[in-house]
């Protein structure tokens, strides 16, 4: 199966306030169980992560986001360059989080520094190829599995965001289980609407000014 190249290289990344603008996403999907004692039908939500070589922590989706796209389709394209998966993109942001990379995080400057928009990605469709096969391998996990893996504290703050935000809408929608407990820092408030977007991402371009007030920002180490 063909599919188009990763891209390469940041002649056309984007900065604000010496920072680089990074977009990703949390990839989700249900799976269905079935309960042997009494035949009730649950549904369990899986989150997706992915692993370099050489470590046993994971990461969620992300990258450099460019000038010639909006955010929403540079999560888009990252889920799909680093993991292989395509799907429908919740057009509000989970959050925004400022971070350094491990090497620079006890520095005082900013060379390194990020600011990440991390977006909720419900999966439709696995590739068996894809752009990025030899440096990510996908994993299917449960939230607390998840949880126990992510290679940052602030990916845990923004699975923190997106089980809360998801919790919301399955009870607005009459499913008022409890998904997952974990031992997470405080969400921040979730959203209160969320539209989805098809996996083209073709929705209204979006401004880093736009998505600011719409959201709630976390700045983390790590």
């Amino acid at each position: 199966m063909s599919f188009l190249p990763a891209r390469k290289g940041r002649h056309r990344q984007r900065y604000e306030d010496h920072l680089r603008l990074v977009a990703g996403c949390i990839p989700y999907r249900f799976e269905t169980d079935v309960d042997d004692r009494n035949g009730n039908v649950k549904s369990r939500i899986t989150v997706l992560m992915i692993s370099t070589p050489n470590r046993d922590d994971l990461v969620f989706p992300k990258g450099g986001w460019e000038d010639d796209e909006t955010v929403h389709e540079a999560a888009c394209r990252e889920a799909l360059e680093e993991a292989g998966v395509k799907g429908r993109l919740d057009e509000n942001p989970l959050g925004v989080w400022e971070f350094r990379s491990k090497s620079r995080q006890n520095s005082c400057s900013l060379e390194g520094g990020c600011r990440g928009y991390m977006f909720a990605l419900e999966v439709t469709e696995e590739l068996d190829s894809w752009a990025e096969q030899t440096s990510y391998k996908r994993k299917w996990l449960s939230p607390e599995e998840s949880y126990k893996f992510c290679r940052y504290d602030w990916m845990r703050d923004a699975l923190n965001v997106f089980l809360t935000v998801i919790q919301k809408e399955r009870m607005s929608n009459g499913r008022p289980e409890k998904l997952v407990e974990l031992p997470m820092f405080a969400a921040s408030e979730a959203m209160a609407e969320h539209q989805m977007l098809s996996a083209g991402c073709s929705g209204k371009p979006s401004s880093v000014q736009h998505l600011e007030e719409s959201f709630t920002k976390c700045i983390v180490q790590g």
